[in-house]
């Protein structure tokens, strides 16, 4: 049988009537049935009630669009975290710090088998593809880091938000210790995993600095922390919980529309601006194929902010394009260099750029967008271009994120929820291998954004394969042509034209 859903959201006041286990929540017995709603009572002061389906395996009606809030300062008065050594573990991608990181980032970015994918027979050559492509493409990024300072600032940005979330989280009377884990470069998650064990933390928050969820980002950190954790007798018995995505909590969105109304004012006709909302972009086939609900979530993250900038009496034009991408493959679209380029010919003069699925400034904000992208914004006729900064540790923003980490402690070694629909809640789905059974239940390959080799009736095939025999065909023109013999020849076509 499968678990029963439990989420969280603001509704009205009244008492929930009936609960599920948790050691950490106070509980009534009030279901009779054995197939009755599971759901959790949060105490009196709490701003929230849980609510529960009707059956074990019935999915819960959450309204779309809906800002969450809550008042965890009143939780965190409440002994409803137990005892224990409370552990947050912020993952993010990491970044090269110096011009001498930038070949061995790319190297640890192109080895891993979500990036590039090769057939199961050449897996040997992943490695070897991968030092490679790093060296080939090394001096180009060196370019790219060295415009920006040399090298990239995110470890700096993310350690301050790690110590910034831990003075905000002893302040809510929840004495936390906050550790980063990087993907691909220092610290990486296994360094901060190692620490974390020599800490003694028995209670373990996972939160991924990245508001929406994505199978590449935040799917790609989980997928490695799961193998961590499956080899690791400590951590198998150490009780966690992930925070899959974040984008619709009412702190978040409001430190978004704070510093978009404190840009705009910066232009000298705000209400002419066009806000341009850029994401980091993904490969079509992840949402298409893997089923990724970073798109979804992204454009109603965009909603959700231009919803609060219309209280504000903002009524500003928007639109959402993305960046950053790779490879032949197909990624989302409208691309942000096209975005920018039809704008310029529709006669748009002011662009107020808003990274949006970015919380710290990195090479895709101060070199991507403020340069390449500024450029082709002024070459295309927009006078007028400024930029929203990344969150990084604005105060509103950090307390919002401390809140979600307290809403979350309850559920650390709680019942599992493991219904894809809750991910819009405020409560996590889970445990990192629940999470990843949400959203990918088969443990399928995830379709990459470069794909060397692939077989099949896949777009991704139909380009390579396609290539392949065409220099094939180029080949054996050749060889006729040098050689003067083969079945062109013998079928009188190719001395047709001597």
């Amino acid at each position: 049988m499968a678990p029963p859903v439990i989420f969280c959201r603001e509704i009205s006041p009244s008492p929930a009537n009936c609960t599920s286990y948790s050691p950490f929540l106070q509980l009534d017995t009030q279901c009779t049935s054995s197939f009755a709603a599971s759901c959790l009572r949060l105490p009196k002061n709490c701003s929230l009630v849980a609510r529960c389906s009707l059956k074990w395996s019935e999915k819960p009606s959450i309204m779309p669009g809906a800002l969450l809030t809550s008042n965890p300062q009143q939780l965190s008065t409440n002994p409803v975290f137990g005892e224990g050594k409370i552990g947050v573990l912020l993952l993010n991608l990491g970044g090269p710090e110096t011009l001498e990181d930038v070949q061995p980032f790319l190297f640890n970015l192109f080895a891993d088998p979500d990036i590039i994918r090769l057939p199961r027979l050449f897996r040997f050559l992943q490695r070897p593809l991968a030092q490679f492509i790093s060296v080939a493409r090394a001096p180009k990024s060196k370019e790219g880091y060295a415009s920006i300072g040399g090298g990239s600032p995110l470890r700096r940005i993310t350690d301050a938000q790690a110590e910034a979330l831990r003075k905000a989280l002893w302040e809510k009377n929840v004495p936390a210790k906050v550790y980063v884990g990087m993907r691909y470069w220092h610290p990486f998650t296994e360094e901060a995993i190692e620490q974390i064990k020599r800490d003694g933390i028995t209670k373990l928050v996972v939160l991924p600095l990245y508001p929406q969820f994505s199978i590449s980002t935040s799917g790609s950190s989980l997928r490695l922390l799961e193998s961590i954790f499956r080899e690791d007798e400590y951590l198998v018995n150490m009780q966690h919980t992930v925070i899959p995505s974040w984008y619709q909590r009412e702190g978040y969105i409001k430190a978004m529309a704070d510093l978009m109304e404190k840009e705009l004012k910066s232009f000298e006709h705000p209400e002419e601006v066009m806000i341009f909302f850029s994401a980091h972009g993904v490969p079509l086939a992840y949402v298409e194929e893997a089923a990724d609900p970073y798109k979804a979530e992204m454009e109603e993250c965009v909603d959700l902010i231009m919803e609060e900038l219309e209280k504000r009496r903002v009524h500003n034009a928007y639109t959402l394009a993305y960046q950053s991408r790779v490879g032949p493959v197909e990624w989302l679209k409208p691309y942000t260099d096209e975005t920018i380029i039809e704008l310029g010919k529709k006669g748009v003069k002011s662009i107020l750029a808003v990274p949006i699925s970015f919380v710290s400034e990195h090479i895709e904000t101060l070199e991507e967008i403020d340069v390449e992208y500024k450029e082709l914004a002024l070459e295309s006729g927009i006078q007028n271009w400024a930029r929203v900064p990344a969150l990084g540790v604005e105060p509103t923003f950090i307390s919002d994120l401390a809140d979600a980490v307290i809403e979350s402690l309850p559920y650390v070694g709680a019942m599992a929820v493991s219904n894809l629909e809750a991910r819009q809640s405020l409560v996590p789905l889970g445990s990192v291998e629940e999470l990843l059974a949400a959203y990918d239940s088969q443990r399928r390959e995830l379709p990459p954004p470069v794909t060397v080799w692939e077989w099949g009736w896949t777009k991704s095939a139909e380009t390579w394969n396609g290539r392949a025999a065409m220099l094939a065909v180029l080949v054996l023109l050749v060889l006729e042509v040098t050689t003067g013999e083969g079945f062109l020849h013998q079928w009188g076509i190719l001395p047709l034209f001597r």
